[in-house]
């Protein structure tokens, strides 16, 4: 999200509720006119100080005054068990209900008992999905649901490959083949696909680049992981700070 960096900070403050009502429509009309660029998902009141905590651009939060005037951009700490309560606003937002996933809409691809489950939104262009499907090689155990997304403003011959993948006659064979060998499929890619729906999905989900993981928990982590990364939150293990690559 580009907002200004001088502006950075953190709060610290000890939990308090607020009182009075506000019209967050329109707070939410303010910062979007006084932050072009920025779309806004949410507004609410913060349960602390006499903040509104703004969710923005996919799952950016910071919070701003009763009228959108100021921006507050940084971390809100609570003094009396020092927690990141923006880094936990943060996590609890990165999460999607695995089980709403248009599955039907993927490429099912199952290796061992495939108890473990793992959507991922990839372009067939993109180098870091790429990289990503080499870490992916050794796990096993796992169902993974491949939606491909081709991001064509950055890769304006992925929509090609994705077609020429969704009408292959073994999709998955299709898919690892031209994401591990660079082995195009046969064939002319005229057929019906649900990319437009997935890319539809993406935008709903606030999925903006590739590759983006869910998780079974329902664990997002958008970007490549190192397969060590990835048995943990295939098993539900909680991240470590700082472990995933941005």
């Amino acid at each position: 999200m580009k907002l200004h960096r001088t502006i950075g900070t953190a709060l610290l403050v000890c939990l308090a509720g607020g009182s009075g009502a506000t019209d967050t429509q329109a707070i939410k009309s303010a910062l979007e006119t006084k932050m072009p660029g920025v779309r806004v998902r949410t507004v609410t009141k913060a349960p602390y100080a006499d903040l509104y905590e703004v969710v923005a651009n996919g799952f950016n939060v910071f919070y701003t005054d009763e009228k959108g005037e100021v921006a507050f951009v940084g971390k809100v700490v609570d003094l009396r068990t020092r927690a990141d309560l923006t880094e936990r606003r943060v996590e609890q937002l990165m999460t999607i209900d695995f089980s709403r996933l248009p599955l039907d809409k993927a490429i099912r691809r199952a290796k061992g008992n495939g108890s473990r489950r793992l959507a991922l939104f990839s372009d067939p262009d993109c180098p870091y999905c790429r990289e990503l499907e080499k870490e992916l090689e050794s796990v096993t155990d796992v169902t993974t649901y491949t939606f491909l997304l081709p991001l064509t403003s950055i890769h304006p011959d992925a929509m090609r490959k994705a077609q020429l993948i969704w009408c292959a006659a073994d999709r998955a064979k299709a898919y690892d083949e031209l994401m591990l060998k660079a082995k195009e499929p046969a064939g002319d890619g005229k057929c019906e696909t649900p990319i437009d729906d997935i890319v539809a999905l993406a935008r709903e989900l606030w999925i903006e680049g590739t590759p983006g993981m869910v998780f079974g928990s329902g664990k997002l982590v958008p970007g490549a992981l190192k397969r060590h990364q990835i048995e943990a939150l295939l098993d539900g293990a909680p991240k470590r700070q700082n472990d995933f690559r941005r």
